[in-house]
């Protein structure tokens, strides 16, 4: 019973710190924080080094010193909700400190490099004395090497815990950068969008003549059907790939 407490309250105390972990994870690198970290209008936090990376690529043709842009001013999306962050004439440098999240960011290490004690180690429940080291891949769940031997995961196929965990994030990795590029598309396609409105709304404010109009007869509503079929298919491609 004991045993089952210490695995409950480990199992709790993990998971706080695993959701504290996934607050303080860069949407850039995909690793905790480096500090400096810098909050943008939007509320959403950067590392200053990954904040410098998006701004160069956003901004190729400024000249750089040393791999840090420059000049001053400047625009770039933030990854995280695509809020355009504009920057004043101290670029990179003008976003505000989060000292508050490099705080927690402290704390957060010192706890975590903190040595555990033997009864909070995660313990099987069937075997008292045996730590949970491996991830059962049938039942999808983590147990013991005991389980694995002689009991009830001796018929499943099984991985180390690490490995699984390794996979999982490279997956999950893959994952978000799939939606972060699929959104750039999205992102893409109502650009152009709103470009091609734009040129509808300065053509009918600056009508043709009518003896242009006359000239060119009834063509001209015929050539304009296929055009918009054209502008739709193209439109349609660009989302599907």
């Amino acid at each position: 019973m004991s045993a089952s407490l210490n695995y409950k309250s480990f199992s709790k105390e993990q998971q706080t710190m695993d959701n504290l972990e996934k607050q303080l994870i860069c949407p850039i690198c995909l690793e905790m924080f480096t500090k400096p970290v810098v909050i943008l209008p939007c509320q959403h936090n950067l590392c200053r080094k990954c904040a410098s990376d998006i701004f160069q690529a956003s901004n190729p043709y400024l000249p750089t010193r040393g791999g840090t842009t420059v000049a001053s001013g400047g625009r770039f999306r933030c990854p995280s909700c695509r809020h355009e962050v504009v920057l004043d004439r101290h670029g990179i440098y003008g976003l505000q400190r989060n000292l508050l999240v490099e705080n927690i960011i402290d704390i957060y290490k010192q706890e975590s490099t903190r040595p555990e004690k033997k009864s909070d180690q995660p313990m099987c429940e069937e075997h008292e004395e045996e730590r949970i080291n491996i991830y059962c891949l049938n039942c999808e769940v983590p147990t013991c090497s005991l389980c694995k031997v002689f009991g009830a995961h001796k018929d499943c196929q099984v991985a180390p815990l690490t490995h699984v965990f390794q996979r999982q994030k490279s997956e999950l990795s893959d994952g978000i950068a799939v939606l972060v590029g699929s959104n750039d598309r999205v992102q893409g396609v109502i650009s152009q969008l709103e470009d091609t409105c734009k040129t509808i709304e300065i053509g009918s404010e600056n009508p043709p003549l009518q003896g242009q109009a006359a000239a060119s007869g009834s063509g001209t509503g015929a050539d304009s059907e296929p055009a918009r079929h054209v502008f739709s298919f193209s439109w349609l491609n660009s989302l599907n790939e």
